[in-house]
């Protein structure tokens, strides 16, 4: 730029603290937004809430409104979330684990957590349920070159028999099962099962036959809330810890 029209300035240096002043505002703006979730922090020991801090390291509440008419939510929430489990600290220092006093493949320690999610089905772009038994969702169907594993017994870790198959639960988004249902309405995890088409019957690994009778079973008889879709995965992966004692030991 030719030094007639900027007399006496210097452009390179303002180009300069322009940027400065536009990072810094940068990174106040990003640590305000990183916590509209998990804040305030507390106190393991004691539960003491810690201050929020200042304008600078508190996020503005927002108010987004959810599609097909549920509602809205505001981030951060007020108030603190409930905490009821059944679990105890193994030891006295920050950051030891915690160890379920009851069923631990409900107590939602460890990898039987589960998070406290929408009350309502994973919908598609149209608003519709978008995971259904297969017998309600008449436009789908198994390939001429797969079983529907209709009637397929299911085995647990310890080899014995937890039920037989019923239907199939799909996505009909993204085209695949992601559910086995057995009898009594128990929905399994088609990601962890293995299907073996030379035995036709279905493995499923995480928990024992006779722990298969506690799986969360959803409400309805032909869909599944998001909430309900946490509480079977979390139920199958906790039993990959405490299916069995032996699960909870080192290898080596």
């Amino acid at each position: 730029m030719s030094p007639e029209l900027t007399p006496g300035i210097d452009v390179a240096l303002l180009v300069f603290w322009s940027f400065v002043l536009f990072f810094v505002c940068l990174v106040f703006y990003l640590r305000r937004e990183d916590r509209r979730e998990g804040y305030p922090l507390e106190d393991e020991f004691t539960g003491r809430v810690e201050t929020p801090g200042g304008p600078l390291s508190t996020a503005s509440t927002k108010t987004f409104r959810l599609p097909f008419g549920h509602g809205f939510v505001t981030a951060p929430t007020k108030g603190r979330e409930p905490v009821d489990i059944a679990a105890r600290r193994t030891d006295r220092f920050a950051g030891a684990p915690y160890e379920p006093t009851g069923n631990p493949l409900v107590d939602g320690i460890g990898p039987a957590a589960w998070a406290e999610r929408a009350k309502h089905p994973d919908l598609d772009m149209e608003g519709h349920p978008r995971i259904l038994p297969l017998s309600k969702a008449s436009a789908f169907g198994i390939a001429r070159e797969d079983s529907d594993l209709n009637g397929w017994p299911v085995i647990g870790a310890d080899g014995a028999v937890a039920g037989h198959v019923t239907d199939l639960w799909i996505d009909t988004a993204d085209r695949l099962v992601r559910y086995i249902q057995m009898e009594d309405g128990i929905l399994a995890p088609m990601m962890m099962a293995k299907v073996d088409r030379r035995r036709r019957r279905v493995v499923i690994d995480a928990i024992n036959a006779a722990q298969f009778a506690g799986v969360p079973r959803p409400s309805a008889a032909d869909q599944i809330t998001l909430y309900e879709e946490e509480r079977v995965a979390s139920y199958f992966g906790g039993g990959y810890l405490y299916a069995n004692a032996g699960r909870q030991e080192p290898i080596i």
